[in-house]
């Protein structure tokens, strides 16, 4: 078995550096030993740290430090070789490289599609059951879809510019209730909306954001329920 010491020295001096050679090449990754430090690792006076080691193998190209500490490493498929057999089983690795044929191939990561309804307002307007209608398309779509939308909707109109415009798609999830200050999709009295709901002391309403267009009241006799809040 060699000493750490006895494994650095080896791989230094195989390399042709000097020990003022591994001081600065350590100080390159941060590490401030001088020269006599290095002397001492190979004296085995001390021993480098964990971290330490694993750059001077790095610096050094130490890349069996078990092999070289122990002897052969039995994780080696060369190991139960002679210096002829490994000789030529090296010959035959470069054959395999030049041949090309079996170079390391990085995974393709493919892109996850969907498929998704797409409503039309308009179209879907004053049937009073927006997500039980059959006018609708299925679009596939990928990742520049919020993964939380459920369906999707072409808005109509200018209402809530300058957000969303008018033929724009905006995606939604599905759920039946939405807070103060949240963008739905809503139904109102036979007529589907995209508005921000405004719930505070002075009652319910559907608010758009064009300015130019006054907030729906929502009153306790209206037919009203909600479709899903703008995702995307």
């Amino acid at each position: 078995m060699r000493s750490l010491g006895e494994i650095i020295a080896k791989h230094r001096k195989k390399m042709g550096l000097s020990q003022v050679d591994i001081s600065k090449m350590l100080g390159t990754y941060g590490v401030n030993i001088t020269n006599k430090a290095v002397s001492t690792w190979e004296k085995d006076a001390a021993e480098p740290s964990s971290s330490v080691l694993l750059l001077l193998c790095k610096i050094l190209n130490i890349t069996d430090i078990y092999g070289d500490r122990y002897g052969e490493n039995p994780d080696n498929p060369l190991s139960s070789l002679n210096e002829e057999g490994k000789a030529k089983a090296l010959e035959y690795i470069e054959l395999l490289k030049k041949s090309g044929m079996y170079e390391p191939v990085q995974a393709t990561i493919i892109p996850f599609r969907r498929s998704i309804r797409l409503f039309d307002i308009p179209a879907s307007a004053g049937t009073g059951s927006f997500l039980d209608s059959d006018d609708f398309t299925m679009l596939e779509v990928g990742e520049e879809v919020p993964a939380e939308a459920d369906f999707g909707i072409r808005i109509s109109g200018d209402s809530m510019e300058p957000q969303f415009i008018n033929g724009q798609i905006v995606w939604i999830h599905q759920q039946d209730t939405l807070t103060d200050g949240e963008i739905g999709i809503f139904y109102l009295d036979g007529d589907a909306y995209c508005k921000k709901l405004k719930d505070d002391t002075d009652g319910l309403f559907l608010v758009s954001l064009n300015k130019k267009y006054d907030p729906i009241p929502i009153k306790a006799e209206t037919n009203f329920k909600v479709f899903g809040k703008v995702v995307g």
